[in-house]
């Protein structure tokens, strides 16, 4: 899989976390929010159904081969 260009991660799709403490995860995005400070977190859902919560700016988002 090809990773894309820094954008903002939506809803279903698939990411790879690049930094912090999940780096080298990847999965699907679920449950965006933005904080009170304005920091966007992101819930990632793994494909073994664990789930973790990242900040958006360690994520990039990657397109499926064949779309």
């Amino acid at each position: 899989m090809a990773t894309e260009s820094k954008q903002n991660p939506k809803d279903g799709d698939r990411c790879l976390v690049v930094a912090g403490t999940h780096s080298g995860k990847s999965g699907v995005v679920r449950d965006i929010n933005t904080s009170k400070t304005g920091h966007v977190t992101l819930t990632v859902v793994q494909a073994n159904g664990e789930r973790f919560k990242t900040l958006a700016k360690n994520v990039t988002v990657q397109s499926l081969s064949g779309k």
